[in-house]
């Protein structure tokens, strides 16, 4: 279904940004690598395909993980490309479509890519949810990251549960045939850690065969709404060549 949307789609270099789960932090940490692209000085494109619990303004249903992206790629680029799809229901897309009676548009998302996959260096692009959340009863936001072919990173919770998780989570990326690009750990809490967030990062990385990128601490300056990097946030994410793995 999705091949005849992405088929004259070219190969671009970029990155695939999932999620053991929603409330993660993968617009965080697509924002922060968005921003260090930028800084060296390549041209980013940033796509959200598909976004929920959008608000209205003068451009209609936006995004604010758009408006944070937006602003962490430095570009101009309106919003209604960097997410073509916007539901106004704080839900699954495959929920919001019927609530709306609004089918999500995956032209209008091959559209928008091939757009930025032509135009700029690199394209990041952010899922909604965890990796499996559904977009149809067929299609899920996996499927639309292996229609793209981009490598994937898989941002994971600090916390007890997290191993399981983001086992489960690597699994499904490598059924549906997508590189791993690794995992990132966002939201760890030194002063706080128990022996689980601990040992967590090792045992992903050795029972899950895969590299942890970085450890992204908690940082109250960051914040998505007030499209705001904190600088803590900005040194962990340094620790990985963000721009060799979006080449892989």
């Amino acid at each position: 279904m999705l091949s005849e949307y992405f088929a004259d789609v070219p190969r671009s270099p970029g990155l695939f940004i999932t999620a053991t789960d929603t409330e993660v932090g993968k617009t965080l940490v697509t924002g922060a690598i968005a921003r260090l692209l930028r800084q060296a000085g390549r041209k980013v494109g940033v796509l959200k395909p598909v976004a929920s619990g959008c608000r209205h303004d003068r451009e209609g249903l936006v995004s604010a993980d758009a408006e944070f992206l937006a602003v962490c790629a430095e570009t101009d680029y309106p919003l209604s490309v960097i997410t073509p799809v916007c539901y106004k229901t704080p839900a699954a897309p495959i929920v919001c479509a019927e609530i709306e009676r609004r089918e999500v548009d995956f032209e209008a998302i091959a559209a928008a890519y091939r757009y930025l996959a032509q135009t700029c260096d690199v394209v990041l692009v952010e899922g909604i949810g965890g990796a499996l959340v559904p977009l149809t009863e067929q299609v899920t936001i996996l499927d639309v990251a292996a229609a793209m072919d981009l490598p994937t990173v898989i941002v994971a919770r600090p916390g007890l549960g997290t191993i399981n998780h983001t086992l489960l989570t690597l699994a499904a990326v490598r059924a549906a045939g997508l590189p791993v690009a690794g995992v990132v750990i966002n939201g760890y809490n030194a002063a706080t850690a128990d022996i689980a967030e601990e040992t967590g990062p090792e045992t992903i990385a050795r029972c899950g065969r895969t590299h942890v990128l970085t450890v992204v601490p908690y940082d109250e300056d960051s914040s998505v709404e007030a499209l705001h990097l904190g600088p803590a946030v900005l040194e962990a994410m340094t620790l990985c060549d963000w721009d060799a793995l979006s080449k892989s």
